[in-house]
């Protein structure tokens, strides 16, 4: 066996803020219970304090006997000059009686004036009462480091101050979040090393796809030693969309030798990730790579005749170990080997 990476599935809380995306409670239910069947390690279910179907979610899924996959809440830390036992927000993340809770909290002095409209000593002071206050209630707490990139671009000793007080705090996974997407790829790798020179606790990655990167961004993290993946699937999220983890996961276990899921249940990656499509109302994306319709599709004469010959020619892996198919194509571009392709594909036979 060899290095184990945490997936964190954020469909139906950060996926849910796609443009043209909106779960029901069914919807939610059943998409829990088949990324349970994949073997994700946590799934956020939603913000209990935002709506009251998300509410009804937590209430709905104590019911449901799940095999590995722990439900997170999600929530902000408490609000500015508030007493911590009486912000209704973390009232309602006590209140979904979760295992775990997943707290987002500022790390980029901007958003702390801008956004929160406070000042950054009020901020830090926001981060420990609730981490301790959820730490004593028993709670496993990840700590979403909201723009963290940004943040430490901006103020290095800043953002490494919040992730300090998370870790005292009794913060059990600080997670570095690249919120805007637009870090590039050098730049994840660097400031990842230099936080691990100052932070012993485990580390995650949230990565947006803003530049086009947020997969690059994931695997890089993953490769320097972060156990914790967050994503959603199919890519799904605010703007241009989260890490996809229909892209992660298959890298990870294939090309990186990275256990997160076993072999067996990233056989049904594509089926799921077309499930969660229909649920959402949106078309599969047929070019998305393992799991779409023409990932391994083959419409050139010159391609198909190689492959015939040897698949490795023109796939870089067997498209059954993720649940997908090979196709070839026939068109103005074909040759004799697609026809004959397909003529054995429905066993027409050549007389």
């Amino acid at each position: 066996m060899g290095r184990q990476v945490r997936i964190y599935d954020a469909t139906l809380r950060d996926g849910t803020q796609a443009e043209g995306v909106s779960f029901s409670l069914l919807d939610k239910l059943e998409i829990t219970q088949e990324l349970d069947k994949l073997g994700l390690d946590y799934i956020e279910g939603g913000n209990p304090a935002s709506n009251p179907k998300d509410i009804e979610f937590f209430e709905k899924i104590k019911k449901i006997s799940l095999r590995k996959v722990k439900v997170s809440a999600f929530g902000m830390t408490r609000r500015r000059d508030r007493r911590v036992e009486e912000d209704p927000n973390i009232r309602a993340l006590i209140e979904a009686e979760t295992e775990v809770v997943t707290l987002v909290g500022k790390s980029w002095i901007l958003h702390v004036e801008k956004a929160l409209r406070t000042n950054k000593e009020e901020n830090l002071r926001m981060i420990e009462d609730s981490i301790n206050f959820l730490k004593k209630r028993g709670k496993e707490v990840i700590f979403d480091a909201e723009h963290f990139f940004d943040g430490y671009k901006d103020n290095s000793q800043y953002a490494l101050k919040t992730l300090e007080v998370a870790q005292t705090a009794g913060a059990d996974c600080l997670v570095l979040c690249d919120t805007n997407g637009g870090s590039m790829s050098f730049e994840i790798e660097k400031i990842i090393k230099e936080v691990q020179r100052e932070i012993n606790s485990p580390l995650g990655m949230h990565a947006h796809n803003d530049a086009g990167v947020g997969v690059a961004n994931s695997i890089i993290a993953a490769r320097l030693g972060i156990g914790h993946i967050q994503g959603t699937m199919n890519g799904y999220g605010e703007r241009c969309g989260n890490a996809d983890l229909c892209s992660i996961i298959p890298n990870l276990v294939l090309k990186l030798g990275i256990d997160c899921v076993c072999k067996e249940n990233l056989e049904s990656l594509t089926r799921i990730s077309h499930f969660v499509s229909e649920l959402a109302n949106l078309s599969p994306d047929g070019h998305q790579s393992y799991v779409g319709k023409s990932a391994f599709a083959h419409k050139g004469g010159m391609h198909v005749s190689a492959i015939s010959r040897d698949k490795r020619t023109y796939e870089h892996i067997d498209p059954e170990l993720v649940g997908n198919k090979r196709r070839v194509l026939v068109s103005e571009l074909a040759g004799r080997s697609n026809v004959l392709y397909k003529l054995k594909e429905k066993e027409l036979g050549l007389e």
